[in-house]
């Protein structure tokens, strides 16, 4: 049996007023929710695997796009995956690392860092599991597309993404109220 209490007015703490209940939250937007509110929650698993030796930035095909409702609004970003490498030589170390882009911005820490890497020294192949996240503040109310690039630093070795999609990679996206 449900239970139910009904009121039409809440009186003040401090008994100088009432508090009016009817059709309080019919009204309720995105815009009226306090500041640090989930809005919205995207989010994806696509089977894509990359492999690469480019020592510069390559777009993974992990991605996904969100259209903030405010511009004062923050973007949570969480990205898990695989990242897999070989390293062809007994070179003092090697290996890659990857980053998360808005649109063609790098939001690694001063536009050109990793997020997440991985190294090892010696002729061998690895596999690591790897977590990015970042707080984004889009300042836009247009779709933003945020997407994993990776790429090989240290001696060249080759890079997988997602390696055989033993790692499904994941990419969420939170709206935030700012």
């Amino acid at each position: 049996m449900a239970s139910k209490i009904k009121v039409d007015q809440i009186q003040t703490g401090d008994g100088t007023g009432t508090i009016a209940l009817q059709n309080q939250l019919s009204g309720m937007t995105a815009a009226s929710m306090p500041t640090g509110s989930v809005l919205q929650v995207v989010s994806a698993r696509p089977a894509v695997t990359l492999t690469t030796t480019s020592s510069s930035w390559v777009a993974t095909g992990t991605e996904l796009n969100i259209t903030p409702t405010a511009t004062s609004s923050k973007i949570l970003v969480l990205v898990n995956s695989g990242l897999f490498w070989a390293n062809t030589s007994n070179s003092p170390g090697s290996g890659g690392g990857a980053t998360i882009y808005r649109d063609s911005t790098n939001l690694g820490i001063g536009g050109t860092a990793h997020m997440s890497r991985t190294y090892r020294i010696g002729a061998v192949s690895i596999q690591d599991k790897t977590s990015m996240s970042i707080l984004d503040s889009p300042n836009t109310t247009s779709s933003v597309k945020y997407e994993v690039y990776m790429k090989s630093i240290w001696s060249n070795p080759s890079m997988r993404w997602n390696d055989q999609g033993s790692d499904i990679a994941t990419i969420t996206l939170m709206e935030i109220a700012g």
